[in-house]
């Protein structure tokens, strides 16, 4: 009976799990006391940040002309060779006919630019900027002294991290770009089903379904994508066997992570569609700070799956410990 009492006790005094809301408090608090690491992590976003301001004004501009390019679809192309918009009269009162875009002429160059941009050197400076970012997050944590900006740059980059990081990453890059491409596979195909029947409401109801359940899967396999980046960094544990940790540490886990991804996919999407709506691509200034918001954005991102991942990490070693001292009361008892 004693000894039963005692291992209630010992598991009474087992800390109880952050929370998603308590992992971003941590992160901000972590964040905002550390001035050094947040100038540190701008100059080394920077390159990372200017990339990002081209491939979002190309980005953003695809997005506004999306119902366009919906209509140059085979399945929406009409039978006529010809098709032209009425552009706005002149001064004279003559209205003018323009030519209807192509999306082989006009569209598919833009989609092959941003693809490369993408996969290229967006997917590499974005690799630098996390792998430094949770480096020099985790010393801190561990209560490293960093005096100077210059201390955290002289102990910033290791390339044997860097490399292996980059593997990983790779699965990261492939298995997200797959998941990219299902969510307009999704609809193209659902449409293709429901386009004869005129039953727009199904059409519209099976696409959100679909969408929905493939965002949640997404969003859950990004917390153990992203984890297994951060076990790279800090554990040194490279491509699938990083996978395969990240996997065991998030099982009994899922809802939290798929919780914490979802509030950065949130912000990230807000970010993006309010800047859409306000035309900032358009305008010099306003494409700036949202890509200085979805920077700082990012690093609390990183920052809070190191947070995560010591908390997984943290459970598991204490139910294996737990499990472990059971055994021995159980074979000291018989």
């Amino acid at each position: 009976m004693k000894l039963v009492l005692n291992m209630e006790s010992e598991s009474e005094q087992v800390k109880q799990k952050l929370g998603v809301f308590d992992i971003l408090n941590e992160a901000v608090t972590f964040y905002v006391k550390n001035i050094n690491f947040i100038i540190f992590t701008c100059l080394t976003s920077l390159p990372f940040f200017f990339v990002m301001v081209y491939f979002e004004v190309l980005f953003q501009k695809v997005m506004v002309e999306t119902p366009e390019i919906i209509s140059l679809l085979p399945f929406f192309e009409h039978n006529y060779a010809y098709v032209y918009y009425v552009s706005d009269t002149s001064i004279d009162g003559i209205v003018h006919m323009e030519p209807r875009k192509s999306l082989r002429n006009d569209y598919l160059p833009v989609f092959i630019k941003l693809g490369l941009i993408y996969l290229v050197p967006l997917h590499v400076l974005e690799l630098f900027s996390a792998v430094i970012t949770m480096d020099s997050a985790s010393k801190l944590k561990s209560e490293e002294n960093y005096t100077s900006l210059k201390d955290m740059f002289k102990s910033s980059i290791d390339m044997s991290i860097m490399k292996g990081t980059f593997i990983t990453s790779l699965y990261m890059l492939f298995w997200s770009t797959c998941f990219l491409i299902a969510f307009p596979w999704i609809v193209s195909n659902c449409y293709m089903l429901f386009r004869d029947f005129g039953y727009y409401i199904l059409f519209s109801v099976i696409c959100f379904l679909a969408f929905t359940k493939l965002l949640m899967v997404y969003l859950e396999w990004s917390a153990i994508w992203n984890m297994s980046f951060v076990i790279s960094v800090l554990e040194g544990i490279y491509g699938i066997g990083a996978l395969r940790v990240s996997y065991f540490f998030s099982r009994g886990n899922q809802k939290r992570g798929l919780l914490l991804m979802f509030v950065f996919f949130a912000l990230g999407l807000c970010l993006r569609l309010s800047c859409v709506s306000l035309e900032c691509y358009k305008r010099g200034y306003g494409i700036f700070v949202q890509i200085g918001l979805l920077t700082v954005v990012n690093t609390l991102k990183w920052v809070s799956c190191m947070i995560y991942f010591y908390d997984c990490k943290e459970r598991k070693m204490e139910k294996k410990v737990d499990e472990e001292s059971g055994k021995k009361i159980l074979q000291n008892d018989s």
